[in-house]
């Protein structure tokens, strides 16, 4: 990906939590007051999102450049957000609006994150639209208060799976874990797990031996890191071991080069062992920047949300960043990242042409939603819809709607797919010995 990635980044997706977290309480109350206003017949509020113009003003949020080596960047998303709107208005906008894309630069920071929203708060806007932030537990909270919806962040925090106005398009880091159990369950006997040692890491083990499981294989052996190494030499030796002639998965973010440069260079490697990880710890720009088809990641499983970045589906996307953001080097169609803010995007659109010659407003978009659209985004998701029925309805992440994942593996430098379609593993997520063993 065009950023640093970390362990953390993915948000605290290990603190499931009980009936009585902070989450699940909000959770609770959001869904009275979203059931307020469906019973209510509430729509279209005056003096709204759209403007007396007829614009359509949302906003995308993500951490820009920065000196902190420890922060996250994510240009991309904000600049994809911006290239999007440039394509869309070039064919005449969205049902006949013109759409505006306001960016803030969270800044990766908890202050950051809240001055956003704020910020979306202040500018009335229709809604959030596929921004990528770690600090949900600050900047949710006044997207709720303002009834404004959270539509297909990166799924970076725990909230952007639990509040009544957020509308994710993925299955978030659970999904990759779990999905990537099922990719390794069909060629490794045994596994070794390196996950981070931390909330995050915790829940990684019992989600990766549920995907392990349903292709009936032995739990993994669980490898703890530490987050912020500059070598793995014990925890690689361990792996190694523990796996035999299996496979070593890596989950790590940005530490996950780091341990497999540690691992390819274990005197008694003999190269027998698969290596596998997750899209955000391993990516393409990594692949690329680690030697190509001469990278320690030639060969490796990797499990991700969405096809392949040289798939036909991303063409649409691909064409639009050629045209509006050529010399944008901050974009990289194989970020998924920027591909979340397109489909999130592509949410939006839907959402707004379902509106017809009604005022498009945050309560109008999160209606619209609620009330059941469906959402056809090309073949880059399964149809994406938001009623009750078709959330996971877990304690931890009660509003995934898609829990499908992509099998890809590194053939030749580049990542392909392994395996034709989806996996879908909702299963998976529901066990509750998975969410909580």
């Amino acid at each position: 990906m065009t950023g640093r990635l970390h362990a953390p980044l993915f948000g605290s997706f290990g603190s499931f939590g009980s009936a009585a977290s902070p989450g699940t309480r909000r959770l609770l109350v959001g869904a009275v007051a979203a059931g307020s206003l469906l019973l209510s017949g509430c729509g279209v509020l005056p003096g709204a999102s759209g403007g007396s113009d007829g614009t359509v003003t949302v906003m995308t949020w993500a951490p820009g450049a920065s000196d902190d080596a420890d922060s996250v960047t994510m240009a991309g998303v904000t600049a994809i957000a911006t290239t999007y709107a440039k394509w869309i208005n070039g064919q005449g906008g969205i049902g006949g609006h013109e759409l505006k894309v306001l960016t803030c630069d969270e800044e990766d920071s908890l202050a950051g994150a809240e001055k956003c929203a704020r910020e979306a708060v202040d500018r009335d806007v229709a809604a959030v639209v596929g921004s990528y932030s770690r600090h949900g537990q600050t900047f949710m909270a006044p997207l709720e208060a303002a009834g404004i919806p959270y539509i297909g962040g990166y799924g970076a925090s725990d909230e952007e799976y639990q509040s009544f106005v957020s509308y994710p398009v993925n299955g978030g880091q659970p999904a990759l874990v779990a999905g990537n159990g099922r990719q390794l369950a069909g060629s490794c006997g045994k596994v070794s797990l390196v996950r981070p040692d931390s909330i995050v890491g915790d829940s990684m083990a019992s989600l990766l031996d549920a995907g392990l499981a349903l292709g009936h294989r032995h739990a993994a052996t669980d490898v703890v890191a530490p987050e912020s190494a500059t070598s793995y030499d014990s925890e690689a030796e361990r792996a190694l071991d523990a796996a035999e002639d299996g496979c070593v998965t890596a989950v790590l973010g940005d530490r996950t080069g780091t341990f497999f440069d540690s691992f390819r260079r274990l005197p008694s490697n003999d190269g027998g062992v698969r290596i596998s990880s997750v899209l955000g710890s391993v990516s393409q720009p990594l692949i690329d920047s680690t030697g190509g088809r001469n990278s320690p990641f030639e060969g490796a499983y990797v499990t991700g949300w969405y096809p392949v970045s040289t798939d036909a589906r991303w063409t649409t996307m691909r064409e639009a960043i050629r045209k509006y953001a050529f010399e944008d080097d901050t974009i990289d169609p194989a970020d998924s990242a920027v591909q979340t803010t397109w489909i999130a995007y592509t949410v939006l659109k839907a959402a707004v042409e379902a509106l017809g010659d009604g005022g498009v407003s945050a309560s109008a978009v999160t209606s619209v939603l609620n009330h059941g659209l469906k959402v056809d985004t090309g073949g880059l998701t399964p149809e994406l819809r938001w009623r009750y029925q078709d959330m996971l309805g877990s304690a931890a992440y009660p509003r995934i709607v898609n829990g499908r994942v992509t099998f890809q593996v590194v053939r030749g430098g580049r990542l392909v797919s392994q395996k034709k379609g989806f996996m879908d593993v909702t299963e998976t997520l529901s066990d509750a010995k998975a969410l909580h063993g």
